[in-house]
């Protein structure tokens, strides 16, 4: 996929104003709607067009872009950084925008937030006054969600100030983050959305920030648990550190092998039913650069000539087809 410079699409400035850019898609509508124009490529253009004043004209959707094209070029081979919108408090899609209209790079971006909105939103009966509800994403370190508590945030919320043009202003809150938060779960914060009455609510969608230890796939935490040789051959209760700081006891059963998976239930992510921890075992071996090492291995060559780790695991293989 192609980076997308919507500003050269419309022909404008990065610093245009709104009536900028709206006279600057006017223009090109009358010069390549397919109802009127000769050009050969009229609809094609068209269809660029209306992506890059849909992105432009909106003061959410630009700002985020904007983060986008500071690192990027128009043709440019492209993939989203994770989470790249996070931080930008959005509210409605614009009217009649339909993501299946546009390219790949704009389905990409920008196609699932007018669904999170939409998600977000519930019918409030009796109360036509009431603000619009409000939507952004927040990263959190793992021991963040895990542990829960009250956490400062800081939202930016995009703006046209009174000449057109885009300003950002940050937004902080306090926000009570429930312990064991998963990824993708929403955080309602009542009456911090749109101006109303009542006012609307603002729903944060949560990110777990990547951690260089342990992954989340849902409820169930995963990490690596290294082991000694004989702790794998022998058995062996060894510690486990969780992100919250505490320490796990776990029993490894004799004769385990680097590679399987060692499962403790209802030591994952905290809920009310907590998930399951899930512990990769990979055994390291002492370097034979140690003397002492060294020794053991020459030992164990010279002494267990009868065992053959390429039979041994041809073996297993076929146990478990």
């Amino acid at each position: 996929m192609e980076f997308k410079d919507y500003y050269a699409v419309l022909g404008v400035a990065r610093d245009a104003s709104a009536d900028e850019i709206k006279k600057a898609y006017r223009k090109l509508a009358r010069k390549y709607h397919p109802d009127v124009s000769s050009e050969a490529d009229a609809a094609q253009r068209m269809s660029e067009v209306n992506e890059a004043y849909a992105v432009l004209s909106d003061p959410e959707k630009r700002a985020a872009y904007d983060r986008l094209a500071q690192a990027h070029r128009s043709g440019q081979a492209f993939t989203p950084p994770p989470d790249w919108d996070a931080g930008f408090e959005f509210h409605g899609a614009p009217e009649g925008m339909d993501a299946a209209e546009f390219s790949d790079f704009f389905s990409t971006l920008f196609g699932h937030m007018a669904g999170a909105r939409a998600a977000g939103r519930r019918p409030h009966r009796g109360a036509p006054g009431r603000g619009e509800d409000h939507h952004a994403k927040v990263v959190l370190d793992l021991e963040d969600a895990w542990r829960g508590g009250t956490r400062t945030l800081t939202l930016q919320v995009p703006q046209l100030d009174e000449h057109g043009h885009l300003r950002l202003r940050n937004r902080t809150l306090e926000v009570r983050i429930p312990a064991g938060v998963r990824p993708g779960q929403m955080i309602r914060l009542a009456g911090q959305g749109g101006a109303g009455d009542p006012p609307g609510d603002l729903y944060l969608e949560v990110v777990v920030r990547p951690h260089p230890r342990y992954r989340l796939e849902g409820k169930t935490l995963i990490t690596d648990l290294p082991l000694a040789p004989w702790e794998a051959a022998l058995g062996a209760v060894v510690p486990v550190a969780l992100p919250d700081g505490s320490t796990l006891k776990v029993r490894v059963p004799a004769g385990s092998q680097g590679g399987q998976t060692l499962t403790v239930r209802g030591k994952g992510l905290p809920a009310r039913e907590p998930g399951d921890l899930e512990l990769q075992l990979r055994v390291i071996l002492p370097s034979a650069y140690d003397p002492r090492a060294k020794a053991l291995y020459e030992r164990m060559a010279a002494e267990l000539t009868d065992f053959d780790a390429r039979k041994v695991a041809a073996a297993e293989a076929e146990r478990s087809r």
